[in-house]
């Protein structure tokens, strides 16, 4: 498949198979990563590798509680807007998922935060081509998942890729067409 095509397929799946993960796969995903550019080449990202039910279920802990203290902070509006969503709290694909992939960034370096997410980009597009699924999960509090796993001062925590083979039978999103996304020359002219 073409880049395009793999991204027009991608969807968000959030319910995943027990089927374990090739070793394989997750070196290729890993590669696949480690090419993304980053500001002044510094590769600001580390990946941790999480299989064990034990990690897994503390990360997905930590997770929740930063989720439950978000989510009572939200505006009436957006409650209503998650609930509709059927979003909340509860994180079981971090569980549920054979492996979990969190991506570190070292906060030292020069726009580290846009660099992490042309990696995890990068990520989803070799996940789909090999015909897994992911949900780019950012932990409401960071902190409270950097410190289950062990991240030393100066990195933080920005991204949990739960991967596996999708068991989620929602329908991908609907995208706006590019005529609605585009101006020409400045804002508002799409002519």
């Amino acid at each position: 498949m073409n880049i395009l095509e793999l991204a027009t397929k991608r969807k968000t799946a959030r319910k995943f198979k027990p089927t374990p993960i090739k070793d394989e796969d997750i070196e290729y995903i890993l590669e696949t990563a480690r090419q993304a550019p980053s500001g002044s080449n510094r590769q600001p990202w580390r990946f941790i590798i999480v299989r064990s039910h034990e990690m897994k279920k503390k990360i997905r802990e930590a997770s929740e509680a930063g989720e439950k203290e978000f989510y009572e902070n939200l505006s009436p509006e957006r409650k209503v807007w998650y609930k509709e969503k059927g979003l909340s709290p509860s994180k079981p694909n971090l569980t549920e998922a054979p492996i979990l992939i969190v991506v570190v960034g070292d906060t030292s370096a020069p726009n580290y935060k846009p660099s992490l997410w042309v990696t995890i980009t990068y990520m989803t597009l070799a996940i789909e081509e090999l015909g897994l699924a992911t949900v780019t999960y950012t932990p409401s509090n960071p902190v409270l998942v950097s410190d289950v796993i062990d991240v030393p001062d100066g990195f933080m925590v920005e991204s949990v890729l739960p991967i596996g083979f999708s068991d989620d039978s929602k329908t991908k999103e609907p995208r706006l067409e590019v005529s609605e996304l585009v101006f020409r020359e400045r804002w508002g002219n799409q002519s």
